[in-house]
């Protein structure tokens, strides 16, 4: 289920998913992570720079830390899987109308990329994994990754999706003992998404 709020934390401070990162790292006790939580809102000023309500903020803050703390738990995991597939967000197009070129591969269900604008960050992002070895799904939305998953046999995935989606997959993947890695969206929406493209390559 996404969020039933918009954000973007495009230009957030690099720094800021460095203290992210370093919370999900020391992340013991509950109340520890939402202090620092709290934290990390005022010292980057989460609020002003997003518009979110100090509630939302720390929604969002929270399931960023989780999945940062999956992502170190599973890494080593991550790392001997053989076979992989990379979710990625269809919201992430450039073009969300009839130019784009992918193709929607129902019985999948997925879109194929097309690879029709070199600028687009699905593009990009297909092109480089797929030189990786990796089957790459464009997913119209979260629930079809149990469906792809019970299709094909991945040892590893990687997915991009806001926090709240990639909580859920994370839950599947659990469920059907897959490794995974998560990278959160930067802005969420219906279209025009966006994901660090740094973060993928590092990922991948």
């Amino acid at each position: 289920m996404p969020y039933k709020f918009t954000f973007d934390l495009s230009r957030i401070p690099r720094f800021f998913f460095k203290e992210v990162a370093r919370i999900s790292y020391e992340k013991e006790m509950h109340k520890k992570v939402a202090d620092a939580v709290q934290d990390i809102i005022r010292k980057f000023k989460i609020q002003e720079a997003t518009g979110l309500n100090l509630a939302d903020a720390v929604h969002l803050l929270e399931d960023l830390v989780a999945v940062e703390a999956k992502n170190l738990l599973e890494r080593e995991k991550f790392l001997k899987t053989k076979t992989r597939a990379l979710f990625l967000p269809h919201c992430s197009r450039k073009y969300m109308d009839n130019r784009c070129m992918a193709k929607f591969e129902s019985n999948i269900p997925s879109y194929v990329c097309a690879h029709c604008s070199p600028d687009c960050l699905i593009n990009r992002a297909t092109s480089i994994a797929e030189k990786k070895g990796y089957d790459v799904f464009i997913l119209p939305g979260g629930s079809c990754v149990s469906k792809i998953l019970r299709l094909k046999q991945y040892e590893g995935v990687i997915g991009v999706a806001c926090g709240e989606e990639l909580k859920l997959a994370g839950e599947i993947l659990d469920q059907m003992k897959v490794a995974g890695q998560a990278i959160p969206l930067l802005k969420n929406g219906c279209a025009n998404t966006l994901f660090n493209f740094e973060t993928l390559l590092q990922t991948l």
